[in-house]
């Protein structure tokens, strides 16, 4: 059986050992074709762009996102994309270990992060965020060996993520501060992220919890608008879409992976959640 990760899956700690890595791209040809050359792929981290000059574009999950200047965007761990195109652009790209975001920020950036647009800064916001960014660089090329060295990189970057969870955050209810319901929330998509292929049920993820079904339908809808089994399906479909874009498996290999061993039922889950059969989805995305 095909793996999960059959798709590249890149991980940050191969590249760093402080959960952070930050890079400036320019108006570079050759530094476009890289990109291109790594193709659709997953990563275990978030990436933030601040695109500063020129016009940008990546896809994400099927869908291209155009950056022009100004623009502040971000792509979630696991979320798969490719051709990250900046050949007339310049700006920055940085790499963040979940580990290090709050999970009040982390519930901002992954609430409905597949429908989230860029960010456009006005030109205030653009000159705190390029200059937050080009401080932390310059703190970054520093000497490692200055025990003080992760802390200010670390605290440089909590200023970035609270000022780009402002951004995003759709919710300006919602308070920013650690709740029980968040951190319940952002374990169970955790869980469903992780689990999603052998466990279906909500009952299954609410006693992983140690918490009660109906206990954990209200906290997830509380707290992200939809309920548990809005995200098992969402979990299940996006992975579904992924596979029928960018792999050669057939309808039954994919149903299969996602723990069907029915391809029929599959194929009828798949229409009533998305509105298209597999088969029409893979040809219209592979025109």
């Amino acid at each position: 059986m095909t793996k999960i990760h059959d798709l590249p899956f890149h991980k940050l700690d191969l590249s760093t050992t402080i959960g952070v890595e930050l890079q400036y791209f320019e108006m570079d040809d050759s530094s476009d074709s890289k990109m291109e050359a790594m193709g659709a792929h997953r990563d275990d981290h978030y990436l933030f762009f601040l695109v500063e000059k020129g016009h940008a574009s990546i896809q994400v999950e099927f869908k291209e996102r155009q950056c022009q200047a100004r623009t502040l965007f971000y792509v979630i761990p696991s979320q798969v994309h490719h051709r990250i195109n900046h050949k007339e652009a310049t700006g920055w790209i940085l790499q963040v270990d979940p580990s290090l975001i709050p999970l009040s920020y982390i519930d901002i950036f992954d609430h409905l992060s597949f429908s989230k647009e860029p960010h456009l800064l006005n030109t205030v916001q653009f000159k705190e965020w390029k200059g937050i960014l080009k401080l932390m660089d310059t703190k970054i090329q520093e000497d490692q060996d200055d025990p003080l060295y992760i802390p200010i990189v670390h605290a440089m970057l909590q200023l970035f993520l609270a000022m780009t969870a402002k951004c995003f955050n759709t919710k300006p209810d919602m308070s920013l501060k650690l709740s029980r319901p968040i951190e319940i929330s952002q374990q169970f998509k955790r869980l469903v992220t992780e689990n999603f292929r052998t466990i279906k049920k909500p009952s299954s993820y609410a006693n992983k919890l140690n918490v009660s079904e109906s206990y954990l339908n209200e906290v997830v809808k509380k707290v992200t608008g939809f309920p548990v089994s809005f995200w098992i399906n969402q979990e299940v479909i996006l992975e579904a879409k992924r596979q029928l874009y960018y792999s050669q498996l057939d309808i039954k290999g994919i149903s299969i992976l996602l723990g069907y061993d029915d391809q029929s039922y599959f194929s009828r889950f798949f229409k009533k959640i998305t509105g298209t059969s597999a088969v029409a989805f893979r040809a219209k995305y592979r025109k």
